[in-house]
């Protein structure tokens, strides 16, 4: 077997152009995910009535189910469903041509980021001693001071690696947004691999960028991580 070397190099840079794209659909979701998966976690911390067992109960359930299931869920049947509906009601609103697929995207890993962000918020808060949160209070802060000041660096510190860990699963899931008719790291690689019939080479560039994506973001959590953790240096 003859690697196509050039095609490889051509590909690399024309692939390397949607690293924004790909970095969109990571980024994006995730600060989408922070808020909700912060009042999901508190939820549990205080074990209140309802929104606790929700909280447990949504964790457990989007954790179970793979990405592409959802993305057949939502992308291939939701679409259909939607039309139907639309057409009942008589709204002329195209539900295939005014809602991209990147708009699918979000959604779906959305979804996935805040399962995943409140079992690491949940973990990162319940890490931090109480008694810190009970000097808080005795020495005049109100609740939002207290954790912000006290809780809430301490809490980053200990949930950075898991930050990190979930970064990471953002970046290669994806890779399924190609599914989604979105020009991706995938998609456009796979396009030149069509045209040209090389998959192999094509599927190694895919490959090496997701790498490179990954050992960068890696890179920078470590140098963040012991900046955040200077006051444990002895």
């Amino acid at each position: 077997m003859t690697w196509n070397v050039p095609f490889m190099y051509e590909t690399f840079l024309n692939t390397w152009k949607a690293v924004p794209t790909t970095l969109k659909l990571t980024f994006i979701p995730f600060l989408i995910s922070v808020p909700f998966a912060f009042l999901l976690a508190m939820a549990q911390i205080k074990k209140v009535r309802f929104w606790s067992r929700f909280a447990q109960g949504y964790v457990s359930f989007v954790r179970g189910i793979p990405v592409v299931v959802l993305v057949l869920l939502f992308y291939n049947t939701l679409p259909g469903q939607l039309a139907a509906i639309f057409k009942f009601f008589g709204s002329s609103f195209n539900v295939y041509r005014q809602v991209p697929g990147i708009t699918y995207a979000y959604f779906i890993f959305s979804l996935t980021a805040i399962a995943a962000l409140t079992e690491i918020f949940r973990a990162a808060l319940s890490a931090v001693d109480k008694g810190q949160l009970e000097a808080a209070y005795a020495i005049g802060l109100n609740a939002p001071q207290a954790y912000v000041r006290i809780i809430f660096p301490q809490a980053i510190a200990v949930a950075w690696p898991n930050l990190c860990n979930l970064l990471i699963m953002l970046v290669k899931n994806t890779s399924l947004a190609f599914m989604m008719t979105v020009k991706d790291i995938t998609q456009t690689a796979k396009l030149g691999a069509a045209l040209n019939y090389c998959y192999a080479e094509a599927y190694t560039v895919i490959l090496i960028i997701y790498v490179i994506i990954c050992l960068i973001l890696e890179q920078i959590f470590r140098r963040t991580e012991r900046y955040l953790n200077r006051h444990l240096v002895k």
